[in-house]
């Protein structure tokens, strides 16, 4: 089943891989994998904490082309590259979502395309 809309930001790969930077079915809405990735430069190189923050900056603004914000999100997944990062990432975490509480995931010691990047976050939100 297609989805009902897809969410471009742009990215030069999204046509060569073929992917969105989010997808809307119906009353969800799932964001790709997101890095602090922004006009083709990684941001903050070696501060997964503000690492996090960007990548969280992207999704939010793939969620407003949505017509939703940071609140209707029901399920994160982290994905680090070095599990010593943990802390810092999971702080940033919880400063966006300490009252909203989704659904998470952290997962550590992945190898990403680009060694700079330490951390990439998959989002799902759900229209109430």
């Amino acid at each position: 089943m297609a989805a009902d809309r897809l969410i471009s930001s742009g990215g030069p790969w999204e046509s060569v891989i073929g992917y969105s930077r989010a997808t809307v079915a119906g009353d969800y809405v799932h964001v790709s994998g997101t890095t602090a990735t922004v006009g083709g430069v990684l941001q903050h190189a070696g501060d997964a904490y503000n690492q996090t923050l960007t990548a969280f900056t992207v999704i939010a603004e793939a969620l407003a082309q949505a017509g939703m914000t940071l609140d209707d999100v029901v399920r994160t997944r982290v994905f680090l590259a070095n599990a010593a990062d943990m802390d810092e990432v999971g702080r940033a975490h919880g400063e966006l979502f300490g009252e909203i509480r989704p659904a998470a995931t952290m997962l550590a010691g992945l190898q990403f395309i680009n060694a700079e990047m330490l951390v990439e976050i998959e989002a799902d939100a759900y229209r109430r």
